[in-house]
């Protein structure tokens, strides 16, 4: 430990410390030991903050006793709930049963008394410090009040309107629980009952007076702003104001929706603005309240929109909706205003901008479906261009409008989710807006590919990686939208997947687009090339095994272009692989077909693997030619390959026992894979379809001994090799006794047998797996 201070210095410090800190102590046990002495003699109890500083706690005079599961105040709250509770009961069992047996009198005395004794109580417990039971009391003493309103009515009052009555008496009991509650601040109830009681009395005096449902949204929004006004001091009233004023904006909505027509609809615009003011006032005092102002905001849109409603469309009712509620993005570029009025505008705004731009895509959302109807018959040119029951151009307006808002707010808030909204919404409008209009089939296939164009442009050249991906799905959307529509006749499948393919191809030959973006559009052009040959086949009348010819003819472009392809020869060689596999698929109807397909696949990959960076390839045109062999040998009936194998694999072999000489690091997958495979797996295949004997034997035979070479070799590729092979011989021989046996058993055992073989590897599971491991290395050992 290094110190700056000699050592002798840092000694006499240190001791320095150490007295100070055991004056300080001395000190403290001390005051201590005063401050128990005064708490035994005034007989409260300590309060456990910890330990002492040395011994046992100095609040225990012996052992511990056992732990309280409950602590004194927690009991002594269950207690006074339980007695209130109970005295409640009684009350109610009172006056409700016991009632009628008393006189006038002294039903009034006996409730008078109660009532007075249950809310004079809490004074005396009060001064006493029994707070906790003069609450219990005071609730009491509350509801007490109620059955008095009660039995006044019920004894006095028996013919007055009940609604009417109870609207009065709730006015009463708020009034006097109110000052009760001023009168004892220490009492936490009165007061929150007094809010509680106060929501009552004009929404029944509402429904007392049969006011409407109007006269109902009007009471409940006074109260609301009543709760309001008294919220800024009883913090408490919050809650009731937003409920009730949210409860008279829905029933304003709901009147404004259902009026039949503008001057039906005046009345409930009238409601929807007084709470539209209330909710904006209540923001401008409580810098919190964003979600009022946001409330009263939309409460306004549809108050101002509502009166138009009637009179329009559906579709045209959005726009309406719409016109009303997006310039209240604008508050964004308000300063004067306050933050918590603005953040709710421009919440209100978005709100409003989503739920147009949610029914616009709701309603044009049929109308891009609607060409799954071409692929019922292909070429028949009887697709319908628009959907008679469509919403109408409305739809894509108001998807236009939203984007626009969209794009601007993006632009002022630099915020990306707008714009990325902003491409989306743009491109369903103006990619619908034509079939809408009900445009002729020429030009929606003209305003609907300039859009995929637009949109591909967009995606190559955004700065934003939001947009651009957006734009990116919006152009593959409507390409593949348009594809479609194409197929219903054949001029019109050329020329469109002509264009589309012809932009893709110009897209990923662009430079200074992003990688990922040039990707997509060299699989497109390359997709499109494919489609272009297959239609091109179909229009010439051949047979659909012959179409595979004319579509090799797409991986073998893209082969011979290679590197000159740049950053995009991957993805484009990919995609090319995978249109060979399709002409594959397409000629496995015709085993001369396929093979002759097979071995042109073979000969394109041959070609491709010339170049140093796709040797890789050349065991693709290794096994296509050889599978192009074995159709032509299986077309021409041969049942014994091993006449045709063996003269290969045994050269073969020779060359590759002649390269290890040479090389003893070279693989045993080039030198002895091919020539074993060539023999060994047609082998195999063809004693899967034998029933004799002779051929499982033999080439079990032949496959044991290549094993046991690999292993003695340390040879990889002949151990892997005649495993396998030996393996699946012997499945082949064991699986009818295997299935004989099991028709034999009762099919519950193999079930158990399964599960018992699972509860095995999974006890000895991390065994099992150290030795894959180990299995693993020492096989990556071999050559």
């Amino acid at each position: 430990m290094n110190s700056p201070l000699p050592p002798a210095e840092e000694l006499a410090l240190i001791d320095r410390e150490l007295a100070q800190l055991d004056a300080r102590r001395l000190y403290l046990l001390g005051r201590r030991d005063w401050l128990l002495r005064l708490l035994q003699q005034s007989g409260a109890a300590p309060v456990r903050w910890g330990p002492a500083a040395s011994g046992p706690p100095a609040w225990s005079a012996g052992p511990a006793g056992p732990a309280k599961e409950a602590s004194a105040p927690s009991a002594q709250n269950v207690l006074l709930t339980l007695g209130a509770v109970l005295l409640a009961v009684a009350a109610l069992a009172f006056t409700l049963v016991s009632w009628g047996s008393m006189g006038i009198a002294g039903r009034s005395a006996v409730l008078g008394v109660v009532t007075a004794a249950a809310l004079a109580a809490p004074v005396v417990l009060l001064r006493r410090g029994l707070r906790s039971t003069a609450e219990s009391v005071a609730a009491v003493g509350l509801l007490l009040t109620v059955l008095d309103a009660y039995a006044l009515y019920a004894v006095g009052m028996p013919d007055t309107d009940g609604t009417g009555y109870a609207a009065g008496a709730a006015a009463v009991l708020a009034a006097v629980w109110a000052g009760y509650g001023s009168a004892l601040r220490a009492l936490r109830l009165p007061l929150p009952a007094a809010v509680v009681a106060a929501q009552l009395p004009l929404p029944l005096a509402a429904v007392a007076g049969e006011a409407g449902p109007l006269g109902l949204g009007w009471a409940l929004l006074v109260t609301a702003a009543l709760d309001a006004a008294l919220a800024l001091r009883v913090r408490a009233a919050a809650v009731p104001a937003a409920v009730l004023g949210s409860a008279a904006l829905l029933v304003g909505a709901a009147r404004s929706w259902s009026a039949d027509s503008a001057a039906q609809a005046l009345a409930p615009a009238a409601l929807l603005l007084a709470g539209a003011a209330l909710g904006t006032a209540a923001a401008r005092r409580e810098p919190r309240a964003w979600a009022a102002a946001l409330v009263g905001a939309v409460a306004a849109v549809v108050a101002v929109a509502g009166v138009a409603r009637p009179e329009l469309e559906p579709g045209w009712a959005v726009v309406a909706h719409l016109l009303v509620g997006l310039p209240l993005l604008a508050a964004v570029r308000v300063p004067a205003l306050p933050e918590a009025v603005r953040r709710g505008s421009v919440l209100a705004g978005a709100t409003v901008g989503c739920l147009g731009a949610l029914a616009a895509g709701a309603a044009v959302a049929p109308v891009l479906v609607a060409r799954l109807q071409v692929l019922d018959e292909v070429w028949a040119a009887t697709a319908p261009v628009a959907d008679p029951y469509g919403p109408g151009v409305s739809a894509a307006v108001a998807l236009l409008m939203t984007a626009g808002a969209a794009w601007w707010l993006s632009r002022v808030s630099a915020r990306p989710e707008s714009a990325v909204v902003a491409v989306v919404l743009a491109w369903a409008g103006l990619f619908t807006a034509p079939v809408l209009l009900g445009l002729p089939v020429a030009v929606v296939f003209a305003v609907q590919l300039a859009v995929t164009g637009a949109a591909g442009v967009l995606a190559l050249r955004s700065p934003s990686r939001g947009a651009g991906i957006a734009a990116a799905a919006c152009a593959l959307a409507g390409a593949a939208n348009v594809s479609l529509g194409a197929l219903d006749g054949r001029a019109a499948t050329f020329a469109v997947w002509g264009l589309l393919g012809a932009g893709c191809a110009a897209g990923a030959a662009y430079g200074p687009a992003a990688r990922w973006a040039r990707s997509g559009a060299a699989v497109c052009a390359v997709g499109y090339a494919t489609g272009l040959l297959v239609a091109a086949a179909a229009v010439s009348d051949l047979a659909v095994v012959q179409w595979a010819l004319p579509v090799l003819a797409v991986p073998a472009s893209v082969a011979a272009l290679g590197p000159r392809l740049g950053a995009v020869r991957l993805p484009a060689e990919i995609t090319a692989g995978v249109s060979g596999v399709l002409a594959l698929v397409l000629s496995a109807g015709r085993p001369g077909t396929l093979a002759l397909t097979l071995a042109l696949a073979g000969v394109v990959c041959a070609g491709a693997a010339v170049r140093p960076e796709r040797r890789v390839l050349g065991w693709a045109a290794g096994a296509l030619f050889a599978a192009a062999t074995w159709v032509r040998l299986a077309e021409a009936g041969v049942t014994a390959p091993e006449a045709y194998t063996l003269p290969v694999t045994l050269p073969a072999l020779a060359v590759g026992f002649l390269r290890r000489r040479r090389d003893a690091q070279a693989s045993s997958w080039t030198a002895y894979g091919p020539g074993l495979a060539a023999t060994l797996v047609p082998s195999l295949l063809a004693a899967w379809g034998d029933t004799g004997w002779v051929r499982p034997l033999v080439l079990g035979a032949a496959a044991l001994a290549v094993t046991l070479t690999g292993a003695h070799r340390r040879l990889q590729a002949p151990l892997l090799l005649g495993g396998a092979v030996l393996a699946a011989v012997a499945v082949h021989e064991l699986a009818p006794y295997v299935v004989q046996v099991a028709g034999a058993l009762p099919r519950w055992v193999p079930p158990a047998l399964a599960g018992v073989l699972l509860l095995a590897v999974g006890a000895t599971y991390e065994k099992r797996l150290r030795d894959a491991r180990r299995l693993r290395a020492v096989i990556g050992r071999l050559r």
